[in-house]
């Protein structure tokens, strides 16, 4: 080669080699380090800006960086070791707040740069967010100030919480807002909480002031409003008035405001009420599917990561197994639906849920696999990963890469996605700041988890990666990994997460490839992060340098600053982007749009840059289709139908009264808000039609109805409760279902249908038993039906096929197993269900029934499951006769299995007993067992010649600490009557309460007990006993009780007829006799209802005895049955509406055509026609509350057999709504009332109750308001009527309480329980349990002797018992507040860490007016005993789920044992 050649080559050669250095260099990334001697509480970017913040809170200093992490000085102004807490401005990048513990706190106006101090007359309250900020741009510096003010009066310390407010930032001098506050907050903090409510509307939470005896009692908290800065001030009534107390939390979350509430009413055990809003204007309560089982209870629900048209909570359902369930709401945030069932939480409510940032409708969840295992045997969690693509209404698992990091594949079927999917670990586990997924880098995801049926411990875990949002996956690196996008996706950077690295991996390429990085230092990686919309280049790293590596006088934490804009020289142009659309195809449209974003293509070498510029959104409107549209106001969904709810209300005048006429109304549709689908393209559901003036609601004053005719007769018909929908049940096995209260009617799939079934504990399940396998469910009151497969057909051997449980997805079905045709082993099965009959598992074999031991009042282990079940388990169980029937529990789902009785006739459970029937076969003879917790019985002991092993008996209703039995003493052939006896509090001991009461051949009795006043009933009882045992003709005479049983009177007579004539029986031995419990055709038609307390109908007459029913009249009484009027001739049917404003009679003599309805409560009756043929009414049917004026009339023509449905519409007779006020009650619609007015007996069971009813002649609606509880006037002294008869004894002719002769009483009880001073010598007189008396005659007692040990030294020596405990508290508790350093101005419950009723996560008790050393310090000392006797083996605690059950002084035979 020639000179010059080799010349030319060899610098072409070295200008490469040149070109190849530059650029190898120029792809190195950039590090700095800073160290630290702690760890951040925060670490966070000023919003599209440079400026961290590192705030360490051990030292009390704040580091500003203003280069991305590249360079930190300490706050410039702040003092050192002051800074408590800082707060970034959430709408104004230029601002930060620290505060101090003190009153002195600091600002920055210039993002970090200079801190400038600012004065508040209080500190800081003990509270997560302290400060509350304006959302409008013009308005930030409005921002709201809560601090703690304490006084010490002696040695007591009263704390409370007040809240100021600044217009300038604190700039200006802070203003007092509000004292007693626990939270406020502006109603325009959100920028996705839109309306036009006033600018400065301020919310609080905080304690009524004017409730001065509650203090800072919970039922004072509320929530109050205004826009004046609480210059005046009002009361948000939630649209529940005086109800509206107790608020536990205010939120806005999204678009919606929140409001969570305790429920103060009696018995409902913490129960939580959620209230939302869309517009500061309209709040309605929050409606979950299946009430019984989704109850919110303090503490035990999460408000989770919730889009703009959907409110997502999360319920905790069990107590101890951080368990939950799913819940998504439509798109007002007041009826929710559920989403997911089994997700994973934590102790402190953090749930394993997150959407994906950018992206509509896409989220994952983690769901616990062995959720029953967890629950019953305590076992450990194996989650699972779910993605959804629709906002919640679908999930499924992540489908897995089919090789690893290698190229490897994958040690199992990724086709088999039960076996084999993604899991990742989530929000309950949380490896770096921020979000756990995703982050603003279009459709970009990344995770730790694993492959396979379950997720493993994060150690075990990989490291993935989704560039599409979750469709598809691809495993980056092994090991687990903290992982963070940059430059909108252009680049990823991964460090290692299990151990100690000096090296990060990065990639340019979405992935495909990695690169290593030396970043100069070994560290423990805890935190890589980079500016929230992820468009920088720049990374943090911080981490924890091992000892052995660290450097002499600098920290034990480093901040490594990672800068990889060298790593790409060229900025991408338009070719460089391609369109990203951001779901899947099926699922592409989502409110109405597809949403697209411009992304960097894969292969594109460059960086995108445009920084603190987030990545533009684009919609594409998508054509409306049926899913984008809900139901319109006025209509409820069934199936896929939206139905009216009743007549639609019109304006005035569009209808003239031609029927002919039409108007343009509602199609029952609405397209949902927000929607913004192109109605043109597509499904137009919301356009106005034609209808009828018929169809339209009446004009005010008039009645309207609707008849319906089934094409057979009706067997069976049933409410959900709490709703409008009824269902129907027809002769010809098909089912019909109404959602408007019978206004429409809609057959349900065409099945032969056997029977429904309504959940006994879920307002809004129902069940569809076919003749086969195939059953159908609902959890939304019939909205809609879907089919499941049950493990066999229906049992044909009378056990009822399903059984519910409190615990709503809980089902027990019994059915037929190998009983086809004449199988030699027919018998009849038991399953068990835990997710609603989606899968199931066996329980027994050859069972008579089975049941769920646990009930509402049943306090039991809900695992328990009790079986009659079969000794000998062969043959068909259609021939069995000499095969005994035991009674087997099980626990753990029937795991743990144990036979409490050789032999029973059968069980049964009602109020809070468990009652067995078992068999002797040795003496042939029954016992009668009793149980409050499901393990442990006793035997009931009756009164001589009373035992249930000679007679049959019938276990009737209690709802007063007794049990109420009718143990038959007639024979047959001779008519059924019997004894009733009571039980003593645990249904062990019985006596008599009333003989010869009637019972007919079915068992069935004449007893009722009123509802809503308890201890009130009517019986019918035989008053020949004598002549009907030879006659066979029974003569009834009605009997009732107000002391529950203690004693009996007939029924005053009315002193005239509805006619205003008097009665041809005017003797002493005159009564008004009643029909009862035996003669109705619907034995849901009771005398009393639950919405209207006091009154009572009847059908019945005034005589010496009961006449015939054909013979009868229509009685009324509205004071319990006290005094009575005959309100109308004839025997009618009767339903009440509206709590009582409103009475429907109908002839029960013969057909009809009219009905009679009353709004005074029987004073005045006006007909209303309904048919020009007349019907055989059977029935008169509403809501079960009792709280409609909408009726159905349920009969036949006389010349058909097929069934009759007659709507009939009372809404628009008057549209005066009743006006219930507390604090005026002269002037409202409602009266107080009492059971005991115009008598000589001033109270019931030893108190004094008023009742609020609505006034007799006040012509409005009632409504749904919610109804006052009952008010406790006074204790009253005890009298007779307090008082029944002890075990052994009865009443003679005198009315005394005597020793039935032959019998020994009761020995006596000295046992001196609830540490009684003194103890009594029994006498023939017991209290009657129910009773609250005080004082007064005491006839229960006789002579008094002193309780031994009590009273045997004087009141010094127990002055030093009481103390020394205090005193030795005391010195521990001070040595322990010296240690810990834990003086300060609050008292709090060891463990607490937010104020009394802070948002977000419940109450969190603030102590202020006890003593420290005896309440605060003392709970410390006891926390740590607690923490020690945890750890003994022996059962020092009782178990959770089961009811301490002393032993009952009179029951001596109890068999109780240790628990385990």
């Amino acid at each position: 080669m020639a000179p010059a050649h080799r010349t030319t080559a060899f610098l072409l050669c070295l200008l490469g080699l040149l070109l190849c250095l530059s650029v190898a260099h120029a792809q190195a990334p950039e590090a700095k380090l800073s160290y630290f001697d702690n760890l951040p509480i925060r670490l966070f970017f000023f919003d599209d800006t440079t400026t961290v913040i590192y705030h360490d809170i051990i030292k009390g200093d704040v580091y500003v960086s203003q280069d991305e992490g590249k360079n930190w000085e300490l706050a410039n102004g702040v003092p050192p070791g002051h800074a408590s807490m800082v707060f970034e401005h959430p709408f104004d990048n230029r601002y930060a707040f620290i505060l101090t513990k003190g009153k002195t706190h600091y600002r920055t106006e210039d993002r970090g740069k200079n801190w400038r101090s600012f004065d508040m007359p209080i500190s800081p309250a003990f509270a997560p967010q302290p400060l509350s900020f304006h959302s409008d741009p013009t308005k930030y510096g409005y921002i709201l100030y809560q601090g703690t003010v304490c006084e010490q009066k002696g040695w007591v310390s009263l704390c409370h919480d007040e809240t100021y407010y600044t217009k300038q930032a604190f700039a200006d001098t802070p203003t007092k807002l509000l004292d007693d506050t626990s939270r406020c907050q502006f109603a325009h903090s959100s920028k996705d909480f839109k309306h036009d409510a006033n600018q400065d509307l301020i919310y609080c939470v905080a304690f009524d002031t004017s409730a001065t005896s509650q203090g800072h009692a919970l039922s004072s908290s509320r929530l109050f409003s205004s826009s004046d800065f609480f210059k005046t001030q009002k009361v948000e009534d939630l649209g529940i008035g005086k109800n509206a107390r107790g608020v536990v939390a205010f939120a806005i979350v999204s678009k919606f405001a929140v409001v969570a509430l305790k429920d103060l009413a009696p018995g409902n055990d913490g129960e939580m009420l959620l209230y939302v809003t869309v517009n500061t204007k309209d709040w309605a309560k929050a409606q979950f599917p299946h009430a019984s089982s989704a109850r919110l209870r303090e503490n035990a629900y999460t408000v989770v990561e919730s889009s703009t048209h959907s409110l997502a909570i999360d319920v905790l359902l069990q107590d101890l197994s951080a368990i939950g369930t799913l819940f998504m709401s439509n798109s007002n945030g007041t009826y929710f639906v559920e989403s997911l069932k089994d997700t994973n939480r934590n102790e402190v409510g953090f749930v394993d849920y997150e959407n994906l940032y950018g992206v509509d409708g896409v989220g994952m969840a983690n769901v616990v696999a062995n959720a029953q295992d967890v629950e019953g045997r305590r076992a450990a969690k194996q989650l699972r990963t779910m993605i959804t693509f629709d906002d919640g209404g679908s999930w499924s698992p992540i489908r897995a890469p089919t090789t690893d990091s290698e190229g490897k594949r994958v040690p199992c079927d990724t086709a088999d996605l039960s076996a084999c999917s993604l899991h990742l670990h989530s929000v309950t586990a949380p490896h770096n700041f921020g979000r756990i997924f995703s982050s603003p880098a279009p459709g970009f995801v990344m995770g730790v988890g694993s492959i396979g049926p379950y997720l493993k411990p994060y150690e075990e875990s990989d490291t993935f990666l989704s560039d599409d949002a979750g469709l598809s996956w691809k495993m980056i690196r092994p090991d687990a990994h903290k992982y963070e996008f940059g430059d909108q996706g252009s680049i990823l950077v991964v460090v290692n997460d299990e151990e100690g690295v000096d090296t990060l991996r990065y990639s340019t390429n979405m992935g495909n490839d990695w690169k290593s990085f030396n970043f100069g230092i070994k560290l423990r990686a805890r935190v890589l992060l980079t500016v929230p919309d992820s468009t920088s280049q720049k990374f943090i790293l911080l981490g924890q340098i091992a000892r052995k590596d660290q450097k002499a006088g600098l920290g034990h934490f480093a901040v490594v600053f990672l800068d990889f804009a060298s790593t790409r020289s060229r900025q991408c142009g338009e070719s460089d982007f391609e369109k990203w659309y951001a779901r899947s195809s099926k699922s592409e449209c989502i409110m109405g749009h597809k949403q697209w974003y411009k992304r960097r293509k894969p292969g594109a070498d460059c960086y995108v840059g445009h920084k603190f510029e987030d990545p533009v959104e684009h919609d594409e409107h998508c054509p409306c289709v049926d899913s984008d549209y809900e139901c319109d106001y006025n209509y409820v969904r069934h199936d896929s139908e939206c139905v009216p709810v009743g007549p639609e209300p019109i304006e005035a005048g569009v209808c003239t009264g031609n029927p002919d006429q039409t108007y343009m109304g509602s199609s029952g549709y609405r397209l949902v808000p927000g929607n913004t689908c192109n109605q043109a393209a597509g499904v137009r559901k919301d356009a106005p039609i034609p209808k009828k003036c018929s169809q339209a609601a009446p004009p005010a004053g008039n009645v309207v109805h609707q008849t319906f005719q089934f094409p057979a007769t009706i067997v069976q018909h049933g409410y959900f409760r709490e709703s409008t929908t009824i269902l129907v049940r027809l002769s010809d096995h098909s089912i019909w279902q109404s959602s408007n209260e019978g206004y429409t009617w809609t057959q349900l799939p065409g099945e032969r249908f056997l029977a429904f079934y309504l959940h006994s504990y879920s307002n809004d399940r129902a069940y569809l038993i076919t003749s086969t396998t195939k059953f159908y469910y609902t959890t939304d009151t019939g909205r809609s039906w879907h089919a499941l497969e049950a493990p066999s057909v229906p049992n044909s051997f009378g056990a009822q096929v399903l059984q519910f449980h409190p615990q709503s997805d809980n089902l027990l079905w019994v059915g037929n197993v190998d009983c086809a045709g004449m199988g030699q082993n027919c018998h009849a099965a038991a399953h068990f269900s835990r997710d609603n009959g989606r899968n199931w598992k066996d329980v027994e074999k050859y069972v008579r029934n089975c049941a769920w031991a646990r009930d509402a009042d049943l306090k039991i282990d809900a695992t328990q499951i009790l079986c009659e079940s079969y000794k000998n388990k062969e043959g068909n169980q259609r021939f069995f006769q000499d095969n005994p029937l035991q009674l087997v529990s099980g626990t753990n789902y029937f795991q743990k299995q144990t036979k409490l009785f050789d032999q029973v006739v059968g069980f049964a459970k009602f109020s809070e007993y468990l009652v067995v029937a078992e068999y002797l076969p040795e003496r042939q003879s029954l016992d009668l067992q009793v149980s409050l917790d499901g393990r442990t019985f006793s035997e009931g002991k009756f009164p001589p010649n009373m035992n249930p092993e000679t007679h049959a008996y019938t276990i009737l209703e209690s709802s007063t600490d007794s049990v109420f039995l009718h143990m038959t003493m007639s024979e047959p052939p001779r008519p059924y009557w019997g004894v009733i006896l009571k039980s003593n509090w645990n249904g062990t001991y019985y006596g008599v309460s009333i003989d010869n009461v009637n019972r007919d051949e079915r068992g069935f009795v004449d007893f009722e007990k009123m509802i809503g006043l308890d201890g009130i009933a009517l019986i019918n009882v035989v008053s020949n006993p004598h002549d009907a045992a030879v006659s066979g003709r029974k003569s009834l005479q009605s009997r009732i009780t107000h002391n529950d049983g203690g004693s009996w009177k007939p029924l005053p007579p009315p002193k005239t007829d509805s006619g205003g004539r008097p009665y041809a029986c005017s003797s002493v031995n005159c009564a008004l006799h009643v029909h009862g419990y035996t003669e109705r055709f619907d034995p849901r038609a009771t005398y009393s209802s639950p919405s209207v307390v006091g009154l009572i109908m009847a059908v019945g007459n005034v005589g010496e005895t009961l006449a015939p029913y054909h013979e009868s009249d229509t009685f009324l009484s509205r004071d319990a049955g006290f005094t009575w009027e005959e309100v109308h001739k004839d025997a009618h049917l009767w339903e009440f509406g509206d709590s009582g404003s409103i009475l429907v009679m109908a002839n029960d003599e013969e057909p009809t055509d009219h009905v009679l309805f009353s709004t005074n409560e029987g004073l005045d009756w006006r007909e209303y026609k309904f048919t020009n043929e007349k019907i055989r009414v059977k029935t008169i049917v509403t809501v079960p509350s009792d709280t409609s004026r909408r009726f159905i009339l349920m009969g036949n023509h006389p010349s058909s057999s097929s069934s009759v449905a007659v709507h009939i519409d009372f809404s628009s007779l008057t549209l005066i709504q009743c006006v219930l006020n507390t604090e005026d009650p002269g002037n409202d619609d409602f009266e107080l009332w009492s059971p005991s007015e115009e008598r000589s007996e001033r109270c019931l069971f030893g108190r004094q109750t008023l009742y609020h009813r609505r006034v007799r002649d006040k012509n409005c609606v009632v409504g749904t308001q919610p109804k006052l509880e009952e008010k406790v006037v006074k204790k009253c002294a005890c009298i007779a009527s307090d008082f029944e008869c002890e075990f052994n004894h009865y009443k003679n002719e005198a009315g005394e309480c005597v020793l039935v002769s032959g019998t020994t009483p009761l020995p006596d009880d000295n046992s001196c329980k609830d540490d009684e001073d003194y103890w009594y010598e029994r006498t023939a007189y017991r209290k009657i349990p129910y009773s609250s008396c005080e004082d007064g005659e005491r006839p229960d007692r006789g002579l008094r002797h002193l309780c031994p040990g009590i009273r045997a030294h004087g009141p010094l020596f127990w002055w030093f018992i009481v103390m020394i405990p205090f005193m030795f508290t005391a010195l521990v508790a001070y040595w322990y507040y010296r240690r810990m350093g834990l003086a300060r101005g609050t008292i709090r419950l060891p463990g607490d860490s937010r104020p009394s009723y802070g948002s977000d996560a419940g109450i969190i008790s603030t102590l202020a007016s006890v003593p420290w050393f005896l309440f605060g310090l003392a709970s410390i000392a006891w926390e740590h005993i607690a923490e020690r006797l945890e750890r003994l083996p022996v059962g020092f605690r009782t178990q959770r789920g089961y009811r301490d059950l002393p032993v009952d002084p009179d029951a001596q035979i109890l068999r109780f044992e240790d628990e385990d």
